[in-house]
């Protein structure tokens, strides 16, 4: 439709400035002396049209003569930065496919290419990482420390961060995170990586709070988390009674309840002596929440008022009659009170419901304070024999082979 339209429109143009030539019968008088030149206005006018055009056409081409250098200059360039982009996109294809070792050669040549070099050189250093090759690894993140633009900065740094997170570096981690922004939510994960190595555990409650305030990490994530630092940290301070009564002044109401952290704390007040301390941690815990391991605790540390535990634990016996492991507690209590009948009695009750090496070995050692050497004898060889089907169990019946 276009085409036809431009052979009207120049049919048009041809037929008027026809028409105007035939009615226009001027003429121009060139005088030379000695020669006089007489010619038509409209051959003047044709003249002048085509020597301007040709003038046009002359220039245009001496001036695509003069810049042809430049233009195969930019040619080439453009060439170069399109293969270029095509070997750093392979390259990301190639890693984010799990094929290493296509995606470290992609990046080299997008690296050789010169586009965007900084970049090339972090997808070529995460390849080698991947590939188990740390000499090539690090002589790329090299060149991209050489060549990142300030853009690639902060994916320089988060690579090499992780990088050396992976090889569990976390003090040379925690040094590159120093250069990265403190509020880039990315060198936040990285960091509570790196404190949960170093096992900096109130950094990582301190960075678990903020993460989970900006919506990076779900409830359960950030609670699992919490919980196992403030587990860890409660062992770290097993050795200073002061300490650890600070750390446990730390811990939020909430969180003392949970099973995990009670026990945690018990045993570490037990190890330390405070047996009165962990008895009301375990009671606190188990009046808001049921557990019969954390029941089993409530045994460990001798001293104290044994008889209000007694007592205490009864009271729980009523809610958890079947219970084997609070029996074996109620028994291991009685036998410290020399309540002899009851403890035997709550030491079979519990080897009848669920017969374990700790049973067993608690009604020898009450069987030998009674004098009966055959049933202590009998109770010792069956709390061996569970004790080794445990160990069997865990360690899939592997023998270890003798040096």
């Amino acid at each position: 439709m276009k085409t036809l339209i431009w052979i009207v429109a120049i049919t048009t143009l041809a037929v008027a400035v026809t028409l105007a030539a035939r009615l226009h019968d001027g003429y121009v008088l060139l005088v030379l002396p000695p020669y006089r030149v007489e010619f038509s206005l409209n051959l003047l006018i044709v003249l002048a049209i085509t020597g301007f055009a040709a003038g046009y056409v002359l220039v245009r081409l001496i001036s695509a003569a003069l810049d042809l250098p430049r233009a195969v200059r930019e040619y080439r360039e453009t060439r170069r930065k399109e293969r270029a982009r095509g070997a750093l996109t392979q390259a990301l294809r190639e890693y984010f496919s799990g094929r290493f070792g296509s995606a470290e050669r992609a990046a080299v040549k997008a690296l050789d290419l010169g586009e965007h070099p900084g970049l090339a050189a972090i997808v070529a250093a995460r390849a080698a990482h991947e590939l188990r090759a740390p000499e090539r690894r690090d002589a790329f993140l090299s060149r991209a420390a050489e060549a990142a633009a300030p853009d690639d900065d902060v994916a320089r740094l988060v690579t090499e961060t992780e990088l050396l997170l992976d090889e569990r570096r976390h003090e040379e981690a925690l040094s590159r995170l120093k250069q990265l922004p403190r509020r880039h939510t990315a060198a936040l994960r990285l960091e509570l990586r790196a404190q949960q190595q170093a096992r900096n555990w109130e950094q990582v409650l301190t960075l678990v709070q903020t993460l989970r305030k900006r919506g990076v990490l779900d409830e359960t994530q950030a609670e699992q988390l919490q919980r196992t630092a403030q587990v860890e940290n409660l062992k770290r301070k097993a050795l200073d009674t002061a300490a650890l009564e600070a750390a446990w002044a730390k811990v939020p109401s909430a969180e003392r309840k949970d099973r995990r952290i009670a026990a945690a704390a018990a045993l570490c007040f037990v190890a330390l002596g405070g047996c009165d301390k962990a008895h009301r941690i375990i009671e606190d815990a188990l009046g808001a929440e049921w557990d019969s391991d954390l029941a089993g605790l409530y045994a460990e540390c001798e001293g104290g008022d044994v008889v209000k535990r007694i007592e205490r634990a009864e009271a729980w016996l009523r809610r958890q009659p079947n219970d084997a492991i609070l029996l074996l507690t109620l028994g291991r209590l009685c036998a410290a009170q020399e309540l002899w009948g009851k403890a035997q009695s709550y030491l079979d009750a519990s080897i009848a419901i669920e017969p374990t090496h700790t049973a067993h070995l608690a009604a020898a050692r009450l069987q030998e304070q009674l004098g009966n050497a055959e049933a202590a004898g009998r109770h010792y060889r069956k709390s061996l024999a569970l004790a080794l089907a445990q160990l069997k169990a865990v360690t899939g019946g592997r023998r270890r082979t003798p040096f």
